[in-house]
């Protein structure tokens, strides 16, 4: 199924393609040790992990050292499949599961992500500003706004305004903030993507 994330994003690099061949051996293996993921599911991990975080990839670019906070990365995702993509933009990866950043971080360090740094800390914590927060299944949007609103950088560098990148399922919560809603299906073919949505939550 690693090719499946060729067919969707032909532009790749020979470099970027042989980064995502690599990611199934990791995973199978330290899944064995640690449940970075569903064991159920590792089998499915290019399109319920690989291919589902860079739907964010489908939808927008980011410019050169944007940062951007995955908030929440649980086994990685979608910070490490959207920092192969983009090289050249600047991920923070944050967890409140010790074990699980440490194996987040020697997954970094066997492929040589130079771009990505990982803290173990409970993300409403962190001090800093980002252009974007990205996540999925961390918890509702109206709970993740409330512990983000105030890490939003305010200067401007992306075509998309400055704010959260969520996947998830339906919506049905409300924000005070404009939001934009992109189904998946439009992007990807497959039945697991039906109802599933990016969502983008930003302030004017």
């Amino acid at each position: 199924m690693k090719s499946i994330v060729s067919n969707y994003f032909p532009e790749l690099a020979p470099a970027q393609i042989a980064l995502f061949d690599r990611l199934g051996a990791l995973y199978t293996d330290w899944n064995s040790a640690i449940n970075l993921i569903s064991r159920k599911d590792i089998e499915h991990l290019y399109l319920h992990h690989v291919l589902h975080s860079l739907a964010i990839a489908k939808v927008t670019t980011f410019a050169a050292h944007t940062k951007i906070l995955d908030f929440g990365t649980g086994g990685g995702f979608p910070g490490i499949p959207l920092a192969i993509i983009f090289p050249e933009v600047d991920f923070h990866l944050v967890d409140a599961t010790a074990k699980k950043i440490k194996a987040v971080q020697v997954i970094v360090d066997t492929l040589g992500l130079r771009n990505i740094r990982t803290s173990w800390i409970r993300g409403e914590r962190l001090q800093e500003r980002y252009d974007f927060i990205v996540g999925r299944g961390v918890a509702n949007l109206a709970l993740l706004y409330s512990w983000v609103k105030d890490k939003i950088a305010k200067e401007q560098k992306n075509r998309l305004y400055n704010g959260i990148l969520y996947l998830k399922g339906a919506l049905f919560e409300t924000l005070p903030l404009s939001m934009e809603l992109y189904p998946l299906q439009r992007y990807f073919s497959e039945t697991f993507f039906k109802e599933k949505y990016l969502v983008h939550a930003y302030s004017v």
